[in-house]
């Protein structure tokens, strides 16, 4: 039987021993989690649909594959590396952005979609990662030039090459195109997410209606200016039926204590179900005890990284992991809430569960940079 122990000196050996394998190993039996629900709920669906009950595993191979070498690939780097992936990341999704606009293919009514070579991905999406570590860097950087107060500091608010209008006004350029897609949800992410890393940067109180203000004029814009927002909003509390709401409550109704197994009525009709609202078709084949179990291990996974962002030596990695974390726990709470008809469709997956070839390797690669950035910190 193969042993690695660690005395043998190579880069594989020194990762092995490094990296957090608890955080890892979560992460793949998520991975794991994904891949059977592709063949429980994606074979229902492809059935409805009048494919063979492999088409959205065998769809599925390639970018679970790309994924999955991105995560362990991505993990052994340093943090130099990943911050110069980063840089080269940002500016592609940017030029999508952009790209998005100038080259318009509005598919169901959203122009958030780029294709190329016969598929398709979200530039907000491929986004997340590198908006995630650049930030911490901006946030790293700001505290060496300016102290530890970098939101009174009036040089900081100077137009300077490091300063806070540069970053803020790329940002607001960013949202602002996310928003026009229209991605509501997607931008409302990335404010909350840039939020809370700035709270963990010392974001004074006092301004903290600010912030509210921002999600406010954001809700507001979009009632008012998106028909098909404000039709969600309406039936908030009223669901009509044959609706992706009401496939999806009653899709986790008869999933009852322990699941129905094959005995699906509902999983195969409904919008989806391998992508937004996955949660409620593994409801409805594991129940409920096994829907809860999904939600503690998704849980954990954010715990640990909270863990590892309150013990950070460096304040760029103590950033960084709060921002994974912010990113990865938002997006869970979105899905979850979607599935439970809490709030109005956002649109969202939820992370290495749903079957979604970009997004599944976007967190592979946030994931793979966190763990890096992790063990770089608590070993040299």
């Amino acid at each position: 039987m193969l042993r690695i122990t660690r005395a043998q000196e190579s880069k594989v050996t020194s990762w092995y021993f490094e990296i957090d394998r608890g955080l890892l190993g979560c992460v793949l039996m998520l991975i794991v989690i994904g891949l059977m629900a592709i063949v429980s709920v994606g074979s229902a669906q492809a059935a409805y649909l009048g494919k063979p009950w492999f088409y959205f595993l065998q769809k599925a191979l390639l970018p679970y594959t790309l994924g999955l070498i991105a995560l362990f690939g991505f993990s052994m780097l340093d943090k130099k590396q990943v911050l110069k992936i980063s840089v080269f990341g940002a500016i592609f999704g940017i030029a999508a952005l952009i790209y998005t606009f100038v080259n318009k293919h509005p598919m169901n009514g959203s122009l958030r979609w780029v294709f190329v070579g016969g598929t398709s991905f979200m530039p907000s999406d491929v986004l997340k990662p590198f908006f995630v570590v650049l930030t911490a860097w901006f946030l790293s950087k700001m505290h060496k030039v300016y102290g530890s107060d970098i939101f009174s500091n009036r040089e900081a608010w100077k137009l300077n090459k490091i300063s806070w209008w540069p970053y803020l006004a790329l940002f607001a350029f960013c949202i602002l195109l996310i928003f026009l897609h229209p991605d509501v949800g997607t931008a409302v992410l990335y404010v909350g997410v840039l939020a809370i890393m700035l709270f963990v940067a010392g974001f004074p109180y006092k301004w903290l209606p600010g912030i509210f203000g921002v999600f406010a004029v954001m809700g507001v814009m979009a009632l008012s200016f998106m028909p098909h927002i404000k039709n969600r909003a309406m039936h908030i509390l009223d669901i009509p039926r044959d609706t992706q709401a009401w496939y999806s409550i009653n899709s986790i109704r008869h999933g009852g204590l322990f699941g129905s197994g094959e005995e699906s009525y509902v999983k195969d009709v409904l919008p989806e179900s391998t992508n937004d609202f996955v949660y409620a078709a593994i409801a409805e084949d594991w129940g409920a005890i096994g829907a809860c179990a999904l939600v503690v291990l998704l849980f954990f996974i954010l715990a640990r990284l909270i863990k590892h962002a309150s013990t950070a030596r460096d304040d760029f990695v103590v950033y960084a992991v709060t921002g994974a974390a912010a990113l990865f726990g938002g997006q869970i709470c979105f899905n979850l809430m979607t599935a439970l008809h809490l709030i109005i469709d956002k649109g969202m997956t939820l992370p290495f569960v749903s079957y979604g070839g970009v997004s599944f390797c976007v967190f592979c690669v946030l994931f793979g940079m966190v763990l890096a950035l992790i063990r770089e910190d608590t070993w040299k």
